[in-house]
């Protein structure tokens, strides 16, 4: 009853947390206290980061070991038997400030969640979260949308052609190169990079235009042409730094397809079956052991040639990086190779496995060497024009690291071009096959995850702990959706940074949530404390508002119709057209909104998955103007809430009230008749679709209930069983439309009729694909209740927004069924094949126990545990 008990924090005592132990593990500590009375010492072997020492500490508070019972701390960055006796010798005291760190970060993550997502409840939509992370992480993607929005493409052409030796080209000698067009009369010609955002251009450059450029192409073909200038530069690049969390993400996305929760499963998994180091971490270093491991391994399986002198080392760290853990590699003092972690783990372990060993390895060898080559050739048109083409290419002398590994930033150019024959300045050559061809800029790309944990990082927003999670919540939370790899941002995200923006700017800060991490970090270190930092966020101080008095003050100041208005231009009478997000979804709205005179609507919904930046105002006034999708028929006489008509993703329904009338947001469905015309449709009958499933009566001999539904087969009609325990029966209704006539008498003629197998015959699958490379079985697209899906027989996963029947290919359908299989379920290897279980079903849970406080924090130990030792300072040099 306490007016804090919503936060879980007593805010006006110190900030004390309420704790409760799960229902679903209490059996579990149960287990833990059991044995503590059997032992001398007690072990906290949680992970050594932030979270494992403050998991370690809730342990220790639920266990309450007697006094006669050692408590120690054991840390360890890899699971095999060398770390963990060097844990067990050398442990030490539970770090009281990284609890009070962690402790710290949870109560601020839940502070701002239950304050501002309230906020976010009443002038936006039921259901939605606001988050220190996840609402930063989501205006990233919506300010990126926005740029998009802004964007106006500009258009170019070039020029392409081939330029052949006038000699006899020499032996492995390519006889002719492609050269592009650089300048027209000393004037450098535009390329995409020339022009601004708004389609201006940036410098001292010529456009040529589609007509201009097939006339060059006119007059330059065979013209003699001749070497202006040769250059040749040294080439050489370094290894990439060995994996840290966010560029372990990074690269899986990149090379492995697999989202940031996806590879971090992955990892977990191979941490915990003691095959690489911890997986969270801001660290690129690697230890001795590490370093001779992949020395070795470079010198035997790729030659000395290819491992340097001195081992490297690198000093990278990330902005308010935490624990000086470890690089994320191969565990051990001999690193596993990835064939035989292949035969051990389940597919999309072995290839982060593979991954991880490669960029370790990588890491510790020579650089790639080798000549970069420009060529500039001079051609006069029969015009008179004096143009100039470039050509360069890169040619590898020595591969050193790029022989196991290619960084994914890394420019594909440098993979090693063709290369140029052996020209020289005043060398004579052909100008031939000439080609014109037009392009248009592109607007900036849209963040993947990938890319998007790498902003984060850079931004010193979350920590590595956090970026998976983040990445799920947005995409949980409906703040985006994915359209292959690229994060779309919803008309919902753009309602929320509309808001947290105009109201509680700080809150989305980057520099301020960056300096919240650097806080919090300092909390860790002892050069803050919580508690008085907890206060002034919260409750504020002379200078500023805290959290509190910011919603109190602010929330009435919101103009929800402001907020949720996405402008979109001016139609052609002066009226300004936005997009606007309402109860029933995303639409469009023309001026006021109201009817025309002559009654023409100037408001639309519109698709859920449509993204912003393709939604032009001539799109909207498209989607204005075309037949009304939502339809008001009137209320319903018994509740009074209003019914209306819906378009939604998997077809038209009808809708009894609005989404907020319902406690769980989830309004009455049902949907129309495939026979209807969803235009003429009329209350009389929506009302009686909504009254689906239609209980027909009792059966006259046993007095059981007869109901009839629509089901995800069609039409059938169920008698309750007169026998306790026992299953309705079932029967086909013919059609659809006799749901709504049929009778007690057309019921029990059905039931006479002997039961079919299965309530209707199977649908035939909407397309054919290839066989899973997992389960060895064919994929087919199958039509569900819930829209098409994908299926081998075994696992179903439903396709995406982005995703249609006509262009998915077999890879994108195998990583569907691989990501339903991650998601749930258990996957393993058995005789070197993968296997998958199927998740058993949930059983129902029991009501919670009521919740006690926690008791105030201990002392970390009963005894005192063996003194720290003084690490020894690292230092690392690039």
């Amino acid at each position: 009853g306490e007016k804090w008990a919503r936060l879980g924090i007593d805010v006006d005592n110190d900030f004390k947390p309420l704790y409760v132990v799960s229902s679903d593990k209490k059996e579990q500590i149960k287990k833990l206290k059991a044995l503590m009375k059997d032992a001398d010492t007690l072990y906290l072997a949680t992970d050594k980061d932030r979270e494992g020492e403050a998991i370690a500490w809730h342990l220790l508070e639920v266990l309450s070991p007697p006094g006669n019972v050692e408590v120690h701390r054991m840390v360890f960055t890899e699971i095999t038997e060398k770390a963990i006796h060097a844990a067990l010798n050398d442990p030490r005291e539970l770090d009281r400030k990284m609890v009070d760190a962690q402790e710290a970060r949870r109560m601020l993550d839940r502070l701002y969640g239950y304050e501002i997502s309230p906020v976010l409840w009443k002038k936006v939509m039921p259901r939605l979260s606001a988050g220190r992370v996840q609402s930063v992480a989501t205006r990233i993607v919506v300010q990126r949308e926005r740029e998009r929005m802004a964007f106006k493409a500009a258009s170019y052409w070039d020029l392409e052609g081939k330029f052949a030796l006038t000699r006899d080209a020499a032996e492995g000698e390519p006889p002719d190169f492609k050269a592009k067009l650089l300048e027209v009369d000393g004037n450098r010609i535009a390329q995409g990079r020339d022009f601004e955002q708004d389609g201006s251009l940036k410098g001292d450059v010529i456009v040529i235009d589609q007509a201009r450029a097939e006339s060059l192409v006119a007059e330059l073909t065979d013209q003699p042409s001749e070497v202006k200038s040769v250059e040749s530069k040294p080439f050489r690049r370094r290894p990439a730094a060995p994996f840290i969390t966010s560029t372990l993400q990074q690269e899986a996305s990149r090379k492995l397809n697999l989202s940031s929760s996806m590879a971090m499963r992955a990892a977990q998994a191979l941490y915990e079956k003691g095959l690489i180091t911890y997986m969270r971490t801001d660290s690129t270093t690697l230890s001795a052991d590490a370093l001779d491991a992949a020395r070795k391994v470079i010198t035997e399986k790729y030659g000395k040639e290819f491992c340097p002198p001195e081992a490297r080392t690198y000093n990278k760290k990330t902005k308010g990086a935490q624990e000086a853990h470890e690089a994320i590699r191969p565990a051990g003092a001999e690193f596993a190779s990835p064939e035989t972690v292949a035969k051990e783990c389940v597919k999309s372990e072995a290839q982060v496995y593979e991954l991880i060993w490669q960029r370790t390895i990588a890491s510790q060898m020579t650089d790639a060497t080798g000549e970069t080559v420009q060529v500039r050739v001079g051609v006069t048109s029969t015009a008179g024009t004096a143009t100039t083409f470039s050509a360069s290419g890169t040619v590898i002398t020595h591969q050193g690291f790029r022989k196991v590994y290619i960084d994914g930033d890394s420019d594909d150019d440098e993979t090693g071009t063709a290369a140029l024959p052996q020209v020289a300045q005043g060398d004579d050559l052909n100008a031939s096959e000439l080609e014109a061809s037009g392009h248009e800029t592109q607007p900036p790309s849209r963040y993947t995850e990938a890319s998007l944990v790498k902003k984060l990082e850079e931004l010193g927003v979350g920590r590595p702990s956090t970026y998976a999670a983040t990445m799920g919540t947005i995409e949980d939370r409906g703040y985006v959706w994915k359209k292959g790899s690229a994060l779309v941002p919803s008309f919902t995200a753009f309602s929320v940074i509309n808001l947290l923006e105009a109201h509680f700017p700080d809150l989305v800060d980057y520099d301020f949530t960056a300096q919240m991490e650097v806080d919090l970090d300092g909390i860790a270190e002892g050069t803050g404390e919580a508690i008085p930092w907890l206060r002034k966020f919260y409750f504020g101080d002379d200078n500023d508002d805290g959290l509190k008095e910011k919603v109190d003050k602010r929330l009435g100041e919101i103009d929800a119709a402001a907020v949720n208005s996405i402008p979109l231009g001016v139609d052609a009478n002066g009226q300004m057209v936005v997009g606007r997000v309402g109860r029933y979804g995303p639409y469009v709205q023309r001026g006021d909104g109201q009817p025309d005179l002559d009654g023409k609507p100037n408001r639309a919904s519109v698709p859920d998955d449509i993204p912003l930046d393709e939604l032009t105002i001539g799109k909207a006034i498209e989607f204005i103007e075309a037949p009304s999708g939502d339809r008001e028929l009137g209320d319903d006489p018994i509740s009074g809430k209003v019914v209306l008509v819906k378009n939604g993703r998997f077809g038209p329904y009808v809708q009894l009230g609005e989404i907020d009338d319902d406690p769980d947001g989830k309004p009455k469905r049902a949907s129309i008749f495939k026979s209807m015309d969803p235009a003429e449709v009329d209350l009389e009958t929506a009302l009686k679709l909504l009254e689906l499933p239609r209980t027909i009566g009792t059966h006259p001999e046993d007095g059981t209930e007869i109901k009839v539904h629509n089901g995800k087969f069609g039409p059938y009609l169920t008698k309750e069983s007169a026998e306790e325990g026992k299953k309705a029966e079932t029967r086909n209704v013919p059609t659809e439309e006799a749901l709504l006539t049929i009778t007690m008498d057309e019921c029990l003629v059905l039931l006479k009729e002997p039961k079919r197998r299965g309530r209707a015959e199977p649908k035939p699958p909407l397309k054919e694909m290839g066989i899973d490379p997992f389960s060895g079985m064919a994929m087919v697209i199958k039509d569900g209740r819930f829209g098409p899906y994908i299926t081998d027989g075994v696992a179903n996963a439903s396709l995406q927004k982005a995703d249609t029947i006509e262009e998915i290919s077999d890879e994108r359908a195998s990583e569907l069924l691989m990501a339903r299989r991650q998601r749930a379920g258990t996957l393993y290897m058995e005789d070197g094949v993968e296997k998958w279980d199927p998740p058993a079903k949930k059983s129902r849970k029991k009501a919670p126990a009521k919740k006690k406080a926690a008791a105030k924090k201990k002392a970390p130990a009963k005894k005192k545990a063996p003194a720290k030792k003084a690490a020894a300072k690292k230092s690392a040099t690039g």
